[in-house]
């Protein structure tokens, strides 16, 4: 028997895949993924229930963002709709997805649009992700859309290809496996005439978005962005699959990485540098913050920068450390032998007291000291544009 036919199908990969998740009673992920608003995600997503409907599968619409078009509005069909609820905020009445609702209904398929949504304040939870990985808890099974851009690895990145600064993100630990992403891909030209056709956005709107977002070289590096991430998270898959049947492969020495970080801004663009080279390497990803003094010590707003960083590290799915010691340097060091760290990441800034130890700084200390350690140092962009 040939290699080739050793290797499972894509599409049966996945099915073994959801079936195991199924198994565990968790509901299912399956998100479509696209580069930009108007890709046609949402259709891509009311198509498939429609499809699991046609098949006997008990689906409902949790939610869906027909932006007001059309042609998305009369796709939902004879699709059960789940009503909405109203949640008052500053005295206008706000509808959200009813996750209660949904749960005592009970489907076996819920369609949940726009993943990375902002749920209004004084709603159960804050954001719509969170929503959904309560009815996954539940057995539901989920379907649900995103744009590349609100990947939280991916948002300095997105902010340096279109100047334009997401701040709804999801982290990523949301699409690693056994979450099923299904690319929606549709060529640059293409989408921008859906805009200039009003497809998108309503005129006064769609030629400076024109000239804005929807730039084609933004488009471009937007689709590619997307079109790396699906691969990722089939090669995941793959891994996982033959782990899980025992098949053989070769399978790369493990490698550790390390991000050091503080309160200051510099420190998201380490941790998200960091985190891309650890998914890229299949490494282990830990993220250190050393204090010369007690976390509870330190000043409210400096406490609250830290714990910010903290709660992004996190989301990026980083194993998250504190240590108090009055070396910073040796600390980290400490830790890189303990944990078999293989490569460091850390900012460079002049305006930070990680710079100025003992006349040297951190980086030059760490080339200095850190015999056999990859180090990759990230600089302030922000400083840079100062």
């Amino acid at each position: 028997m040939t290699p080739d036919e050793t290797r499972p199908r894509p599409d049966a990969l996945l099915e073994a895949i959801t079936e195991t998740t199924q198994q565990d009673g968790r509901g299912s992920l399956l998100v479509f993924l696209g580069a930009a608003p108007g890709v046609g995600k949402t259709w891509a997503m009311l198509a498939e229930g429609h499809r699991l409907k046609n098949a006997g599968i008990d689906v409902v619409c949790g939610f869906v963002e027909t932006h007001g078009r059309a042609e998305t509005a009369g796709q939902i069909g004879d699709l059960e709709v789940v009503p909405r609820m109203r949640v008052d905020y500053r005295g206008v009445s706000v509808e959200e997805m009813d996750t209660d609702a949904i749960l005592a209904r009970r489907p076996h398929t819920c369609l949940v649009d726009e993943l990375a949504h902002t749920n209004v304040p004084g709603s159960p939870r804050e954001k719509r992700w969170q929503d959904v990985e309560v009815l996954r808890d539940a057995g539901i099974n989920v379907i649900s859309t995103l744009n590349v851009q609100h990947l939280e690895s991916l948002n300095d990145v997105v902010e340096a290809i279109t100047g334009i600064q997401v701040r709804e993100t999801v982290p990523d630990a949301i699409l690693d496996a056994p979450t099923r992403v299904q690319l929606i891909d549709l060529h640059p030209d293409v989408l921008r005439e859906r805009l200039r056709e009003g497809k998108i956005y309503s005129p006064a709107l769609a030629q400076q978005a024109l000239e804005r977002y929807f730039r084609a070289g933004n488009l471009t590096a937007l689709r590619e962005l997307a079109l790396r991430r699906t691969a990722e998270g089939v090669e995941t898959a793959l891994e996982r699959y033959m782990a899980v049947h025992d098949i053989a492969g070769p399978w790369a020495a493990t490698e550790t990485v390390l991000a050091c970080f503080d309160g200051r801004s510099l420190s998201s663009q380490v941790l998200r540098h960091a985190w891309r080279l650890a998914h890229g390497l299949d490494a282990s990803f830990i993220a250190l913050h050393v204090l010369r003094q007690p976390l509870e010590t330190l000043p409210l707003e400096e406490r609250w920068r830290i714990e910010r960083n903290t709660q992004l590290a996190e989301d990026l799915g980083a194993e998250t450390v504190l240590v108090v010691a009055p070396d910073i340097v040796g600390a980290v060091l400490a830790q890189a032998r303990e944990r078999n760290v293989t490569h460091l990441v850390v900012g460079h800034s002049t305006r930070s007291r990680w710079q100025e130890l003992r006349g040297r700084s951190l980086v030059t200390a760490l080339i200095h000291a850190a015999r056999g350690y990859d180090i990759l140092v990230v600089a302030d962009r922000a400083q840079e544009r100062g």
